[in-house]
């Protein structure tokens, strides 16, 4: 599947995009309901709670507590949307999250946000990479990091139609908007080519889809092409669209916000490693943890830059010939 990436210089971050279709979903979705652990305003949720009080549930600062009546309610026919900043939706409630919902396959929808290092100031102990590894591992877990507000969006209109349990991941910072709400078309499972090329296959979710695109010009200034693949569901990967590319190009880098084992990367070359193996070269946290600081200078300062991606691109190039 392919999708075209707008000329914007608008910046959104997912986390408010998340925020405002909640609220537009409860409008045409009664049974919608939204839990929050306290942190409404910097989830978003607020949006919702203003206009449908009776449906939004606030757990004070009780993560697992939350999980547990979200499984709940989702007995009771009702939709829940559950939300805290990551480190605690997935770290905190995580044996609630598999136990709860996942054994049981219950219809909750987990929309964390402030992930990754790009928390910033809140520094390490907020900002956590380890949340895909942890959600992808749970049997059953579908698991979607939208790569800007446009699919941040149509992202939570698609999870409350979707049946099962559903981790989505969200962040604190603005981020570029990639895409048109009125031609961008998301679909769980489904990666998207949004530049192609022929040299070398980026995959990239989160907030390094757009550092991928700037990496992809820099490769271009030099006769490169590098294809740029948008893989916001993580699980289940789109292993069709990964080996397309990936034969076509011969190789491959992966790009995220979170740490190189277990997440995107490890899932790419697991799909390789079968199917098509390939030089393959992750771009990522190097199993360290964040520091205080501001997000995108926290993301150069780990290696997660335009530059760093086109270097690893140009040395996988050299390891296929």
């Amino acid at each position: 599947m392919g999708a075209t990436v707008v000329e914007s210089k608008e910046m959104i971050a997912t986390r408010v995009a998340y925020g405002k279709a909640l609220a537009e979903l409860g409008k045409t979705n009664p049974n919608v309901v939204v839990l929050d652990a306290d942190l409404c305003g910097s989830t978003q949720t607020k949006f919702f709670a203003k206009e449908f009080p009776d449906r939004f549930f606030n757990m004070g600062i009780a993560e697992q507590n939350m999980i547990g009546v979200a499984a709940g309610l989702s007995t009771c026919g009702k939709i829940p949307f559950a939300s805290s900043f990551a480190m605690f939706a997935a770290g905190r409630a995580w044996e609630f999250v598999r136990n709860a919902v996942c054994h049981n396959k219950f219809n909750v929808k987990i929309c964390a946000t402030h992930a990754g290092l790009t928390v910033g100031e809140d520094g390490a102990s907020h900002q956590i990479i380890e949340d895909l590894a942890l959600m992808r591992v749970i049997p059953g877990m579908t698991v979607i990091v939208p790569a800007d507000a446009t699919e941040a969006k149509l992202a939570t209109f698609e999870i409350a139609k979707f049946v099962g349990p559903v981790y989505m991941r969200l962040g604190r910072s603005n981020v570029p908007v990639l895409f048109d709400e009125k031609e961008y078309k998301f679909e769980i499972g489904k990666a998207q080519v949004i530049k192609p090329g022929i040299d070398v296959s980026i995959f990239a979710c989160g907030v390094m889809v757009s550092r991928a695109l700037w990496a992809q010009e820099l490769l271009q200034k030099e006769g490169i092409s590098a294809e740029i693949i948008n893989v916001s569901t993580i699980k289940p990967l789109d292993k069709e669209t990964i080996l397309a590319s990936v034969r076509k190009t011969g190789c491959a880098v992966t790009c995220e916000e979170h740490n190189v084992i277990a997440g995107l990367g490890d899932a790419v070359a697991g799909v390789l490693s079968e199917e098509l193996p390939s030089p393959l070269k992750k771009i990522g946290v190097m199993d360290i943890f964040g520091q205080s600081g501001k997000g995108d200078e926290l993301l150069i300062h780990y290696g997660l830059s335009k530059e760093k991606i086109a270097e690893a691109a140009k040395e996988v190039i050299k390891r296929k010939n």
